[in-house]
Formats: structure tokens, C-alpha cells, sequence
């Protein structure tokens, strides 16, 4: 019964996640989703480990105004692109990301801490209520943290 509650979940955060993407595509200048093969090409370009690959979800660029990220796109703005973890809610969050509950891997920390101001966590939040994003690097995200717990995922 756990497997059937654990799949319900997950596809209800992919789908979560999918609505966070066109939020932010539709409302933010900047943001682009980025396949996974996009994302190796930038962490190559970046000379970044390609384990790092499932640590980002998106890319923004700052006052760029494009509809597509090319690969020319990437090494034009290689030194601006900021790599974008997307951490996405329903929950009704008027002071954004106050409030946040999330998972995180700590492949994503050390990412984050390897990356320093070129990469973000972004908080989305998709209530009818509230909506609203805000990006954060690993250092305000600390700085914010109230409780951290450790959580292992094991596969037997």
C-alpha cells in the first residue's frame, strides 16, 4: 500500500514541478527549461561533473529576452547563466518562501556550495492566493533554515 500511496506522490510533484516551469517560462523573464541533455552540455561547458546533471532543473539568465536557449545562447551567456533548482508548492505562502517545505538532496547542497552565486534555489509558489518565486542562493537558503532532518532513501 506504501508503493501505491509513494507513486500518487510523486506524480502529483511532477506535476507540481510542471506547473512551477510554466509559471515561471510565462511570468519571469529569464527562466528556461533545460532537458537532460541540455543540462550536460552546460555542466560540460561549465567543465562541471556530469553527476551533477539531475541537481538543476532550469537555467535563468538575467535580462535575457529570448523564447529558446541554443546551444549558441549557452556559450554566449556561459559567464551570466545561474543554474536553477526548482522547489515547487500549492500551499497558500504569503511571505514566500516562508513556510517552505521542501526535500533536498545533498547532491544539490554540495552543487549549490561548489557553484556559490551561479546557482539558486527557487521557491515557487502556485496558491491562487499567493503566487510568487523567490530565488536563493545556498548561503540565504542556510541562513534561513529552521529545522534540517536527514532522510535516507534505500533501494534493496
Amino acid at each position: 500500500m506504501a508503493r501505491a500511496h509513494s507513486f500518487v506522490i510523486t506524480v502529483s510533484n511532477n506535476k507540481t514541478e510542471k506547473e512551477a516551469i510554466d509559471y515561471l517560462v510565462a511570468n519571469a523573464t529569464g527562466f528556461f527549461y533545460v532537458d537532460t541533455g541540455v543540462r550536460r552540455q552546460i555542466l560540460e561547458l561549465l567543465e562541471l561533473s556530469p553527476k551533477f546533471a539531475r541537481a538543476f532543473d532550469m537555467i535563468f539568465i538575467p535580462r535575457f529576452e529570448g523564447h529558446a536557449v541554443t546551444e549558441q545562447t549557452i556559450g554566449t551567456h556561459r559567464d551570466e547563466i545561474i543554474l536553477v533548482e526548482l522547489k515547487a508548492t500549492k500551499k497558500y505562502l504569503p511571505e514566500n518562501p516562508k513556510g517552505f517545505f521542501f526535500g533536498a538532496t545533498e547532491n544539490e547542497f554540495k552543487f549549490g556550495r561548489l557553484l556559490g552565486d551561479k546557482f539558486r534555489f527557487c521557491f515557487v509558489c502556485l496558491n491562487e492566493l499567493s503566487p510568487s518565486f523567490v530565488m536563493l542562493t545556498i548561503d540565504e537558503l542556510e541562513a534561513r533554515i529552521r529545522t534540517k532532518r536527514i532522510q535516507y532513501q534505500i533501494n534493496m
